[in-house]
């Protein structure tokens, strides 16, 4: 379908599997309250709670195997011109973009965002290392950025949405887990059975002060030595971006590389602080697979281990950051810390990401070109980074007046700066 023929028609949204939560409801009813008509295909009892409208919401009881021509058939009978998801990986996701390409429709993908905490990602038919950020140098960006008009949004007021992300992470499953039985055909996009997802959301949430002691005493204990430190930035091992976008298929696996290539590089005064992701559930016994390998490299008393928590004060004094392909890699670019990542990223870059093997990192480790980083990072303010958050009530709000116009567009947002087209950006403010 031409963009100029989906303009004179009229938009009609298909949303699938969104963040856990009621964002995605709340984007429908602000589409809907544009002129636009807006259903929802629902996999699961958690899908179908967080939905603002039974009357637009469309469950889906088949098999997966039945997915391609229900969704076909949907897009057919309901005049589908755009379709809404959150991550474009999971099974049921990447069949619809294809689809999608293959019908001339539009994808509009939603991903935590780039420039976290403060953002959330916006882009059109993929994400991570499906984005077209990866065909895109920093040449071509800056030449954009020349002839773009306006300034880029100014940073939000800080919020927190991880204490919120945990809530509805657990709801989610627990609808799942005790809702579930009109789904019975249901298939989740990772191996671990609903029962244990919602029993690890749970137990996180019950043991959050004891983690937050754990993590201040972790913390201080790093930032009181005085010996030099690298910092490893560990993700989600079940993560898309770890799945599809690396050749790792663990957390172990990699700490197995980096251990072992701290070992044979670094100096030995320097010190290794391996930072859990803040969202970990020990899915992964981690923490004893640390102690394993720093034992076997004769590292042991060399190597720390914080349990989640914040990165700035880490970051602040690190020596050099590794991870696969984490976006808290932004955060170290961004300081102008050298990093070394290991997987298929939108901000791997020759100019700011090093290339050098492990043990040449940690001996003496690259920095980035900072004048290009900051240029990249003003491209990605002035088009697919929005202020806001999908979690807190107040992040949410800020999010949905910022993105539901650029939906409605015809072009991209990447697209619209390249073209030299984007409106002038409004300074961006927080209002409760």
């Amino acid at each position: 379908m031409s963009s100029s023929a989906k303009g004179n028609k009229r938009r009609v949204f298909l949303f699938l599997q969104g963040p856990h939560g009621p964002f995605f409801s709340g984007l429908g009813r602000l589409l809907r309250a544009s002129g636009a008509d807006v259903w929802r295909v629902g996999f699961n009892a958690g899908d179908q709670a967080f939905w603002f409208d039974r009357s637009t919401y469309i469950p889906y009881r088949d098999t997966p195997e039945q997915w391609p021509d229900t969704l076909s058939e949907l897009i057919h009978t309901r005049e589908v011109t755009d379709i809404v998801l959150y991550g474009d990986i999971r099974p049921v996701h990447a069949t619809a973009v294809e689809l999608a390409r293959a019908k001339g429709l539009t994808v509009h993908v939603f991903e935590e965002g780039y420039l976290r905490p403060w953002w959330v990602t916006y882009e059109r038919f993929g994400s991570n290392g499906n984005s077209r950020l990866m065909s895109l140098d920093v040449a071509q960006m800056q030449e954009a950025l020349d002839q773009s008009q306006g300034q880029a949004p100014i940073p939000p007021a800080h919020w927190g949405d991880m204490r919120q992300h945990i809530f509805y992470g657990a709801l989610y499953h627990w609808f799942v887990l005790f809702l579930n039985q009109r789904y019975r055909n249901f298939r989740r996009h990772r191996d671990l059975p609903v029962s244990q997802e919602f029993k690890l959301y749970f137990k996180r949430l019950a043991l959050m002060p004891l983690h937050r002691i754990q993590r201040y005493w972790a913390t201080t204990r790093v930032l009181l030595s005085a010996k030099p430190y690298h910092l490893v930035l560990l993700q989600l091992g079940h993560d898309s971006s770890v799945q599809a976008h690396s050749d790792y298929s663990s957390m172990s696996e990699f700490l197995a590389d980096v251990i072992q290539g701290f070992a044979d590089g670094a100096p030995k005064h320097h010190r290794l602080v391996i930072k859990e992701h803040p969202l970990e559930n020990h899915r992964e016994p981690l923490r004893r697979r640390v102690r394993q390998l720093s034992r076997a490299h004769g590292i042991a008393d060399r190597v720390h281990y914080v349990p989640g928590g914040k990165l700035a004060g880490l970051l602040n004094n690190a020596h050099s950051a590794v991870t696969i392909n984490s976006t808290a890699g932004q955060q170290v670019l961004w300081r102008g810390i050298p990093l070394r990542i290991f997987g298929k990223s939108v901000y791997d870059k020759p100019e700011f990401v090093s290339r050098q093997p492990l043990s040449a990192f940690f001996a003496t480790p690259m920095p980035p070109d900072q004048s290009a980083y900051q240029r990249y990072r003003q491209f990605l303010l002035k088009t697919s980074q929005i202020p806001g958050g999908f979690y807190s009530r107040r992040g949410r709000r800020q999010l949905l007046r910022g993105v539901a116009d650029m939906m409605l567009a015809t072009k991209d947002p990447y697209q619209a700066v390249l073209d030299h087209t984007a409106a002038q950006t409004p300074q961006l403010r927080v209002v409760d």
